[in-house]
């Protein structure tokens, strides 16, 4: 395993442009990272970051879901980034949740949404850190 963990940063067509906002609002903190986002989302992420260096890899439904889940389960990856729209229907949607199953099967972090993104990514797990009651995963909201 590569000494700089390394996230995938994924997203629905709906939901490519908060993946950019994501990656906009959090570059500097992305910027310590490898990164990987499947062809569509990794080039808006470049473009819209262009100090960001991500590897972009073939688009979801043309076989980047599954180089990810490969990514996955030979632990090259340490964190998902998968903004999923679960109001549109999938063509791949199969793959998709192959994705999710490698994740979970494989305990990694994994967003799904925004919300959850901003916590993992502060997560000390992704930076490779013993998670104890003195590195708290999650700050209060009231600070």
């Amino acid at each position: 395993m590569s000494a700089t963990p390394t996230l995938a940063l994924v997203a629905h067509d709906a939901k490519k442009d908060a993946m950019v906002e994501f990656a906009i609002r959090h570059r500097e903190k992305l910027s310590t990272f490898n990164l990987v986002g499947t062809g569509t989302t990794g080039g808006r992420i470049q473009e819209a970051c262009p100090d960001l260096k991500i590897t972009r890899l073939k688009s979801g439904p043309l076989g980047g879901d599954q180089q990810i889940g490969a990514m996955i389960a030979e632990g090259k990856l340490q964190g998902l980034f998968f903004f999923i729209d679960p109001l549109s229907p999938m063509p791949h949607d199969v793959d998709v949740k192959a994705l999710m199953r490698l994740a979970v099967v494989y305990d990694m972090p994994m967003a799904l949404n925004p919300s959850t993104a901003d916590i993992v990514l502060r997560s000390a797990r992704l930076q490779g850190l013993k998670t104890t009651s003195e590195t708290p995963e999650v700050r209060s909201f009231s600070s």
